[in-house]
């Protein structure tokens, strides 16, 4: 047969239609390790996500390899023929390559992976999705006390990685230490409200504080760093000289950190309330 035969002599029709045959390997190949990964009960979604796009950049890479394979010689000669426009090319591409190169950082570095939350150049985030050139991130704000998605999607060029430093707000995996920020005037009672804040904090972090405890001090020992403290705490900032800020810190689930916050800030609200209720100003 002549594709047979162009396959076996190698010609130029014969690679088309071995790259051609390889993108629908490939194509087959991943769409079925889609479905399964989509039908398989995860842990979370998160988890679910991550391997989605494990499978999709795996699948790329094996396209791209098998494609180099397919046309070696051709590229050789092309090398060859262009490597007087090497120094062209290669300012023609700079961004390309950095991006390129910001994404093996991330991935040699460990930096952060889908689910995760992290701040890039002011830039604060949940992780969705990332490519060789690109990491998405569906943005949380506007400002850096508040949980909750804002519903636009930010697309970071990797390039960003080489330059930028990068804040993982989720590098504790399964419980992260929380802040909520609580503003006050100077001349209100602080020591009522702080009263108020740490005894909601408290009566939050009940259920999972010990689960808490313990993940962070297996976490230390796999790291080699000292346990951090996960007892709800509050600690007192001075912005401005008329102003009194209570920053609580306490730990949360991962993923469910708006949530704890509204739980939070409704308790504060409620046990503020019963305290003026019970010691009503003079």
């Amino acid at each position: 047969m002549d594709w047979a035969q162009a396959l076996a002599e190698g010609t130029t029709g014969g690679r088309l239609l071995s790259s051609l045959l390889l993108l629908l390997a490939v194509l087959f190949t991943y769409r079925l390790a889609s479905l399964s990964i989509r039908r398989t009960p995860w842990a979370s979604a998160d988890i679910r996500r991550r391997w989605l796009v494990m499978a999709r950049n795996l699948a790329i890479l094996l396209f791209l390899l098998g494609l180099v394979v397919i046309w070696a010689a051709q590229l050789r000669t092309l090398a060859v023929s262009v490597v007087g426009f090497a120094v062209a090319i290669v300012l023609v591409t700079k961004e390309l390559l950095m991006c390129m190169t910001g994404g093996l950082l991330r991935s040699g570095a460990g930096s952060f992976r889908v689910g995760d939350r992290i701040v890039v150049k002011g830039l604060r985030g949940e992780v969705v999705d990332f490519t060789m050139l690109t990491t998405t991130i569906l943005e949380i704000g506007p400002d850096n006390f508040n949980q909750q998605h804002s519903g636009r999607a930010i697309v970071l060029p990797n390039a960003l990685f080489l330059t930028e430093p990068v804040i993982n707000e989720s590098y504790t995996e399964q419980f992260v230490l929380q802040c909520t920020l609580v503003p006050l005037k100077r001349d209100q009672d602080w020591q009522r409200h702080e009263q108020a804040l740490l005894g909601a904090a408290r009566e939050l972090c009940a259920e999972y504080l010990e689960p808490a405890r313990e993940h962070m001090n297996q976490l230390s020992r796999r790291l080699g760093i000292e346990p951090p403290a996960v007892e709800p705490r509050v600690s007192l900032h001075l912005p401005k000289p008329d102003e009194l800020h209570l920053l609580a810190r306490y730990p949360v689930p991962a993923g469910r950190s708006a949530h704890a916050e509204q739980r939070l800030l409704r308790h504060y609200l409620e046990q503020s309330r019963e305290q003026r209720e019970r010691n009503p100003p003079p």
